[in-house]
C-alpha cells in the first residue's frame, strides 16, 4: 500500500500527483498570441514513491516534465517522466530505494555505487535533445517530441567529469552550449569542470580546476571570452553526513569567491583569476557581459543563507531579512591587480530565479525578470505553500532607464520562475512575452499566464488552464519550433 507521510512537504498543495498526461487544446482565457510557435519546457520535483525515510524535502523528488505546445492560438499539453536510472530502479522494485538527499550512506544496500540523479531542477533543448538536468549527475537526454527517454550521455565518451549542471548557457554567437560540473571526481570533492559543447551536441573541450572548498556550485555565467562562477559558503563533508544531517550547510566562517575561467580550449588552473568577496548567498545569476578590460556579473545576493531547508552548518537560526536576496552587480577589472570584486546593488526588491532574454546571453542588456517576494502584499497561505516562500509577484527591471515594474498575483496564489519567449528570432531585445506558471493555492489548480514581457505591469494577456495541479517547479526553457526534431534526427 502507497502512502505518503502526513507531513508539509506531501499534503495540502504539496500533495504528489505522480500523473503522465497527453491533453490537446487547453482553455484559454484571454488571446494567446498567435505568433508564439513552440514549447515552454518546464520540471517539477516529484516523489515517484513515499520517501524512504519517512519525509523529504522537494528537491529530492524525480524528475516529472511538462511541455506546452504552443501553435496558431493554441496550446497542447504533455506531461512524463524523466527515466532515470533511479526512477527505473525504484519502479521497478514498486519503493523507494535512495535515502536521503545527496546522501548515498542512506540508501537501500542493492543500489550502492548507482546514479541518484533524479533529473528535477531543468529542462534545456539544444541540438535536438532536450536536455533534463541535475547537478549531482550527467545530463539525461530525453526527445524534445514525445518527452520519451533516451538515457544519461557522456557526450561520445569525452565528458570524464561526473557531474553536469542544471544551468548551462547557449552562447547566442557561437550557438556552443556552456556547461559546468561541481564534485567532478566524487561526491564532496572540490573538482570543478567547464564544458563546451558544438551546436551539434560535440563535447569540444573540457578546463579542470578546484574550488577553495566544496560548496553548492548551481549557476554561473559566460561573457565572449570568460565564464564566470561564484562561490558561497553553502558546503558540506563526511561529517555531516554520517550523522545524518541535511547535505548542505550555510558555513557564515567563510568568504565568498568569484572565479573568472577563460573561455578556451587548453586553459588550465594557473590561467584562473580569484576574487574574494565577504559571505554572502549567492546561487543563481542573472547575466554577465565584459567591457574591455571590465567584467560585470549581475545576481541576487543575500548576506546569509536563503535556504532555510539548509540551515546554519552551526545551527544558528534562520533570519529571513539576512536571508533576502536582491539583484547586485558585482564587478572586475582584469588589467588590475585586484584580489576582491566591487559591489553594488541594483534593486530593492527581494528576487530570485532571474532570468533574462536569452538571446542577450554573455552581452550587455537591458531587461531583466524575477520572481519578487514583496511583504506588502497580503498573504494568507490556504491549502499549503507551494514552494516555502511567499513568492508572490513578477517584477521586471530595465537596467537602462532604472525603472521597476511589478505585477501581483494575489494573496493565495504564488509564481514560478518566468521565462522569456522572443516575438521572433531576430526581434528587438525583450520584444516578446513571458511565461509563468501560477498555482492557486486555495483551489489547489495550475495556470499557465502570458504577458507582455515590457508591460507586465497590466497584468497577464492569456491565462491557460493546466488540467493538472502543478508542485513547485525549478525551472524552464523555451525553444522556437524551428529548432525542435525528433530525438532520431539530431546532429
Amino acid at each position: 500500500m502507497t502512502t505518503f507521510p502526513e507531513v508539509p512537504a506531501f499534503t495540502g498543495f504539496n500533495t504528489p500527483s505522480r500523473v503522465e498526461a497527453n491533453v490537446h487544446d487547453l482553455n484559454v482565457i484571454g488571446t494567446i498570441p498567435p505568433e508564439m510557435n513552440g514549447t515552454f519546457y518546464r520540471v517539477q520535483p516529484e516523489h515517484q514513491f513515499p520517501p524512504m525515510l519517512g519525509n523529504d524535502i522537494a528537491f529530492n523528488g524525480d524528475g516529472m516534465i511538462s511541455m506546452f505546445r504552443f501553435k496558431d492560438g493554441k496550446v497542447d499539453y504533455t506531461q512524463r517522466w524523466a527515466k532515470t536510472d533511479k526512477w527505473k530502479l525504484e519502479n521497478e522494485a514498486g519503493r523507494a530505494l535512495f535515502g536521503a538527499y545527496r546522501n548515498p550512506l542512506t540508501d537501500d544496500e542493492v543500489v550502492k555505487g548507482k546514479i541518484r540523479g533524479t533529473a528535477n531542477t531543468n529542462a534545456f533543448v539544444h541540438g535536438g535533445r532536450l536536455y533534463a538536468l541535475k547537478e549531482d549527475s550527467p545530463a539525461l537526454v530525453m526527445d524534445p517530441i514525445t518527452l520519451e527517454t533516451q538515457g544519461y550521455t557522456d557526450f561520445d565518451g569525452k565528458m570524464t567529469g561526473e557531474t553536469f549542471s542544471a544551468h548551462p548557457k547557449t552562447d547566442s554567437v557561437t550557438g556552443n552550449l556552456c556547461s559546468f560540473g561541481y564534485a567532478s571526481k566524487g561526491l564532496l570533492t572540490r573538482d570543478m569542470t567547464y564544458y563546451e559543447i558544438s551546436p551539434e551536441g560535440k563535447l569540444l573541450f573540457d578546463v579542470w580546476f578546484e574550488v577553495p572548498y566544496y560548496a553548492m556550485m548551481h549557476d554561473f555565467a559566460i561573457t565572449r571570452d570568460y565564464a564566470l562562477f561564484s562561490v558561497m559558503p553553502m558546503t558540506s563533508n563526511w561529517q555531516r553526513l554520517e550523522a545524518g544531517k541535511p547535505h548542505f550547510g550555510f558555513d557564515t566562517s567563510l568568504p565568498s569567491y568569484l572565479a573568472v575561467v577563460p573561455r578556451k580550449p587548453g586553459t588550465t588552473a594557473a590561467d584562473i583569476r580569484w576574487y574574494k568577496g565577504d559571505t554572502c548567498f549567492a546561487g543563481h545569476v542573472m547575466n554577465a557581459w565584459q567591457e574591455g578590460t571590465k567584467l560585470f556579473l549581475d545576481l541576487p545576493v543575500a548576506k546569509n543563507n536563503m535556504m532555510p531547508f539548509f540551515p546554519d552548518i552551526n545551527d544558528a537560526p534562520f533570519d529571513p531579512a539576512a536571508g533576502s536576496t536582491f539583484l547586485t552587480r558585482w564587478t572586475v577589472d582584469l588589467s588590475q591587480n585586484e584580489e576582491t570584486y566591487r559591489s553594488e546593488r541594483l534593486s530593492d526588491m527581494i528576487g530570485e530565479f532571474p532570468r533574462l532574454d536569452d538571446r542577450m546571453n554573455g552581452k550587455k542588456y537591458r531587461y531583466g525578470w524575477m520572481v519578487v517576494i514583496d511583504p506588502s502584499q497580503p498573504v494568507e497561505i490556504k491549502g499549503g505553500s507551494a514552494g516555502g516562500w511567499v513568492m508572490n509577484t513578477l517584477g521586471m527591471v530595465d537596467l537602462e532607464t532604472g525603472t521597476e515594474q511589478k505585477w501581483w498575483c494575489g494573496p493565495v496564489s504564488s509564481i514560478q520562475e518566468p521565462c522569456f519567449v522572443p516575438r521572433a528570432p531576430d526581434s528587438a531585445e525583450g520584444d516578446g512575452w513571458i511565461v509563468m506558471i501560477c498555482n492557486r493555492l486555495e483551489t489547489h489548480s495550475s495556470d499557465l499566464l502570458i504577458f507582455e514581457a515590457t508591460d507586465i505591469g497590466k497584468g497577464p494577456i492569456a491565462t491557460i488552464n493546466v488540467p493538472v495541479r502543478l508542485r513547485f517547479g525549478l525551472h524552464g526553457n523555451w525553444a522556437n519550433a524551428a529548432d525542435l526534431r525528433p530525438l532520431e534526427q539530431a546532429a
